[in-house]
């Protein structure tokens, strides 16, 4: 059924093209996250947060300095960030996609998006540099990666997350992009039960043998009870797997950013329903600020 939406979507005249390339605003009934998305709109009943790539240069340094605050504060990570922004050379050949609290006007969610067609100006995807990806040959049809997200402390109730994950699922039917592709971490000074997450992995989420990834370094023993019952995951890594993505094995142990990585990829084809259904009626959720393109 996705298959086939996704066959539709390509098949759209050029202005419903246009229209569907422009910012998603998510509403409650479109999500359907109930629990998740409690705040999403104001007592007037406006979409309380928007997700739209941003090209403006004043926008991509807030995004930078709110990753470095994130990365440094939260994770304790250690790495050079002249100005405390943290950006690197991946940057420059991303797009850049935030999501915005309508009441406030603050950027309170990110991700960067690094087409595959791209990897000419990069030499690769960012997350080779954490695992081994040869699996990726084996795919057919276009690739994307993302990385970098955060989301603002006192936006992590799943509503801000549950935006930013409906623009890309846009991004992926607009652009025919058939997986996406990036790392989830879990910050090692937050306490998680690491081996009961990877333990309900291997139960639920795990990829078929034929899109696992080896990691460069891994921890000899992750922290916590694998034989713990209920575990609590990260926000991201629980929005990933709702949205159909697939753990593609073993985490990488990130030194730098005191967090283990695991490898994250998600086909179009399994896509929730809902999101795709959606797409086919872009009357609904869409306002006209133009798309995109990278800095």
């Amino acid at each position: 059924m996705l298959a086939q939406a996704a066959g539709k979507i390509k098949a759209l005249s050029p202005q419903l093209k246009d229209a569907l390339a422009r910012p998603f605003v998510a509403t409650a009934d479109i999500l359907r996250f109930p629990r998740e998305l409690r705040d999403l709109n104001d007592a007037e009943g406006q979409s309380r947060f928007t997700a739209y790539f941003t090209r403006s240069r004043r926008e991509i340094i807030k995004v930078q300095r709110m990753r470095y605050r994130i990365f440094s504060e939260e994770y304790g990570a250690s790495f050079s960030a002249p100005f405390g922004l943290d950006r690197d050379r991946y940057d420059r050949h991303c797009l850049h996609l935030v999501v915005k609290d309508n009441r406030s006007g603050e950027i309170v969610g990110y991700t960067r998006v690094l087409p595959g067609d791209r990897l000419h100006r990069t030499g690769g995807f960012y997350s080779s540099g954490e695992f081994d990806l040869s699996m990726l040959q084996g795919l057919e049809g276009r690739l994307a990666e993302i990385g970098r997200t955060c989301i603002h402390p006192a936006h992590r109730n799943g509503a801000v997350i549950t935006v930013l994950w409906a623009r890309l699922a846009q991004y992926m039917i607009e652009n025919d992009i058939r997986y996406l592709l990036g790392c989830a971490s879990i910050a090692l000074g937050e306490g998680y039960n690491v081996a009961g997450i990877w333990q309900r992995i291997n139960e639920k989420h795990l990829s078929q043998s034929a899109h696992r990834v080896v990691p460069h370094l891994k921890l000899e023993k992750l922290p916590g009870d694998g034989a713990q019952g209920a575990v609590k995951m990260p926000p991201l890594l629980k929005a990933y797997v709702r949205m159909g993505a697939q753990i593609c094995g073993e985490p990488c142990w990130d030194p730098d950013f005191n967090c283990l990585d695991f490898f994250v990829l998600m086909d179009v084809n399994d896509l929730p329903a809902r999101y795709v259904q959606h797409f086919l009626q872009p009357s609904h959720g869409v306002v006209g600020t133009p798309t995109a393109q990278a800095v």
